[in-house]
């Protein structure tokens, strides 16, 4: 590897010796490639053209206005990613859909003491002072909207109040096992530990009568580090607004769970609004700042809280529950069909055999106020991998494969734009070789990553390629970071287990859950798909103070971050556009496999079941020994590459289960999903650890028998491949 300079070095230098200077050599050999050579070439011309300046506007345009899904102002943003996607040579169209979003005409929420005295009235306006540090400049824009949740219907209720802690399911049972109730009640939780749709369906389960939610200073404020505008965390009065969408249970449109909501599409294919049960709460709910969540904690009485439930406002933690304080929320949605904009562009492929065989690439552009983090520092630095992939059109470079760059609307509101665009094309996606996400791209200097096993090593071979702004390669520093992320934790890092899946990489690389647009790709129809970001301290999430100030203050300064993830995710489309064998590394699949079906084995002694998976066992062992074998056909084949890569891909496919999950059949994937009670965060062998979980055996049966089926459809796929 060649040791990148000095930035300031570099910045004497012209453009092109400060790349020669700055980029990692190229790798002899890559997976998927008989001779790497040609791409190396087209590698490092690539490498050349993503820039961190071209970056930095396309970020400052699309954070100059807030711009929540079906608004004007996102309309422009649609308009904006045209225009580059067209400048840069992709056939492209702005693709709209009829997704019903709740927008927020009135949010009153007050609290009262035992005595009828208000203990606060809000919410408060999200405002810092303009005298500490400059202030912010983005924050008193009139287009902003009331801070609220997605999904939330309208409600006017008042009720006494419980403290939740983070409205887990455990969290819940705690409050069981301690005698407090939440029936009848409004329940106050925190953000963190599950996506805040979760916390919403368990208090609904419960009989809860409305949520609020708010975000804790031990979590993301100044009991991290300073406040925003000195510092990156959450300032008192900033709201993190989202989503309440029962997204374990579907994601998209609600009224259209399966099925694409075209803008012409007939109301008979609709689920009636008022008779949407299974994604939709029926509760309302509603975020709050931490400035306004603490007069309500404070005058909170009843029991102490267990001591992991205090959180870092100055005073001690209640459970309530009794008369000490009620809270009135009053709520007035205007829910209705509004229209949403996908932006699409393609590049053809130019190998007749292999032009259907998609690989598609996105990042989602919708904000729930200006959203420079999440979502469009990667909304800039997939512009800048597209302008990269327009010069190398105009050099001569043609990829085998067809290439589908997609900046996603509604994501916010529940994957939306992702979603319906799936739901539309699931025939040719059934073709699709790789699904590459990007959504918050840069809120720091630490890449990271998530993926499904098959795709693990092609993203951490994409890595040595690209330099990094602190000099070496992205993947140098990506296991600097992580060495050092666990010396400060206090966990050294163990010494290699052969026997463990991560022995194969020196990177640990995230497994998929839910939460971003990955989600239909992978879960849904079976796109192998991927994950990349880079972090840092990040603590006004989906706040007014998300936006272009907070990001060169605290994220990227100089936005050579975002020329980093641009390069990275480039390679990882050029990569899969031209490979002669599809880079999927199966045998990494087979062993976090056999390493699932261990826990859960472990998991059924510990809840008392008596579960028989002889049948899983062998599906698995037989799963991991095809992925050895046909690992070694990738790597010797010369011949017969379009049927070997066929097979590859009907591998993953062959893991989806046609009845899908019980009780949310939308999700097929049998080794990935959100948890029913996460939502964020993956369930592996979903199916069967949940039953598990439960407990349910009879289900957990009927889930193994899911399980072992779709493992040996897979290997025996893997077994003729390439023959």
């Amino acid at each position: 590897m060649i040791r990148a300079a000095s930035l300031a070095f570099l910045s004497l230098l012209p453009f092109s010796a400060a790349i020669a200077q700055a980029t990692p050599a190229a790798p002899a050999n890559v997976f998927g490639y008989h001779d790497f050579a040609a791409q190396a070439k087209w590698d490092k011309a690539f490498l050349a053209i993503p820039d961190a300046k071209l970056a930095g506007q396309h970020l400052k345009i699309l954070t100059s206005a807030p711009h929540w899904a079906s608004s004007p102002e996102d309309y422009k943003t649609a308009q904006y990613v045209e225009e580059k996607f067209k400048a840069a040579g992709l056939e492209t169209h702005i693709v709209p859909y009829r997704v019903l979003l709740n927008k927020p005409v009135k949010i009153v929420v007050e609290a009262f003491g035992a005595s009828g005295q208000k203990l606060m009235s809000g919410p408060t306006p999200e405002h810092v002072d303009p005298a500490v540090d400059g202030g912010d400049p983005f924050q008193d824009d009139p287009r902003i909207l009331p801070a609220f949740n997605g999904s939330s219907p309208s409600g006017d209720v008042t009720a006494e109040v419980v403290y939740a802690n983070y409205g887990t399911l455990a969290d819940f049972k705690k409050l069981d096992e301690l005698g407090i109730s939440v029936k009848g009640k409004i329940v106050l939780v925190r953000y963190g530990n599950n996506f805040r749709g979760v916390k919403v369906y368990i208090a609904q389960q419960r009989g809860a009568k409305g949520v609020l939610i708010y975000s804790d200073p031990a979590d993301d404020g100044y009991f991290r580090g300073d406040a925003y505008p000195k510092g990156a965390y959450r300032p008192e009065s900033a709201v993190q607004r989202g989503s309440t969408q029962f997204l374990p249970i579907y994601p998209g449109d609600p009224e259209t769970p399966g099925v694409a909501s075209t803008v012409d599409l007939p109301d008979s294919q609709r689920i009636p609004a008022d008779k949407l049960q299974n994604n939709q709460p029926s509760i309302p709910a509603n975020p709050l700042s931490y400035k306004d969540a603490a007069p309500i904690l404070r005058a909170l009485a009843g029991p102490g809280v267990p001591h992991d439930w205090q959180g870092a406002l100055p005073f001690a933690y209640h459970l309530g529950g009794d008369k000490a304080v009620t809270v009135h929320m009053h709520l007035e949605q205007d829910i209705a069909l509004r229209t949403i904009w996908d932006v699409v562009g393609t590049i053809e492929g130019s190998d007749p055999a292999q032009k259907d065989d998609w690989v598609v690439a996105g990042n989602h552009r919708d904000a729930w106020v200006y959203g420079a983090v999440d979502p469009n520092s990667g909304t800039a630095a997939m512009l800048e991998t597209v302008h990269g992939l327009g010069d190398l059109l105009k050099q001569g470079w043609k990829p085998k494969r067809r290439i589908v760059v997609c900046s996603w609307d509604a994501e916010e509101e529940g994957l939306i734009g992702s979603t319906e665009w799936v739901e539309q094309h699931q025939e040719p996606l059934r073709h699709a070789v790789a699904y590459f996400n990007t959504d918050v791209g840069v809120s720091g200097p630490s890449f990271n990553a998530a993926a499904v096993p098959s795709l693990k090593q092609f993203v951490s071979e994409v890595t040595y390629e690209v330099p990094s702004p602190k000099g070496g390669s992205v993947h140098e520093q990506w296991v600097k970071d992580q060495r050092e992320q666990a010396t400060s934790s206090r966990r050294s890092r163990p010494a290699a287990d052969a026997s463990r899946p991560e022995a194969a990489l020196d990177v640990k690389i995230g497994t998929l859950g839910s939460g971003s647009d990955y989600t239909p790709f992978i879960q849904h129809t079976g796109v192998p798909s991927t994950d990349i970001g880079s972090d840092g301290p990040y603590g006004v999430y989906h706040s007014v103070f998300d936006n272009y100030n907070w990001f060169i203050r605290n994220a990227d300064p100089t936005f050579v971050y975002e020329q980093q993830q641009a390069r990275v995710f480039g390679l990882e489309i050029l990569h899969m556009a031209n490979a002669d064998v599809l880079p999927y590394d199966y045998s990494l699949y087979g062993r976090e496999i056999l390493g699932y079906l261990d826990d859960a084995r472990q998991q059924a002694t510990r809840a008392g079941l008596q579960l028989d998976f002889t049948a899983a066992q062998a599906a698995a062992e037989r799963f991991a020994k095809a992925g050895i074998a046909v690992h070694t056909r990738q790597v010797a084949a010369t011949g017969n590459e379009a049927a070997l890569n066929h097979a590859l891909r009907e591998a993953e496919t062959a893991l989806l289960d046609p009845d899908g999950l019980p009780n949310r059949p939308w999700y097929r994937h049998t080794i990935y999903a959100p948890g029913e009670f996460t939502g964020y965060a993956a369930v592996v062998i979903p199916g069967v650890t949940e039953a598990i979980d439960v407990p349910d055996a009879a289900r957990a049966k009927a889930q193994i028998v899911a399980l072992a089926a779709a493992l040996s459809r897979s290997a025996a796929i893997l077994e003729g491949a390439g023959k």
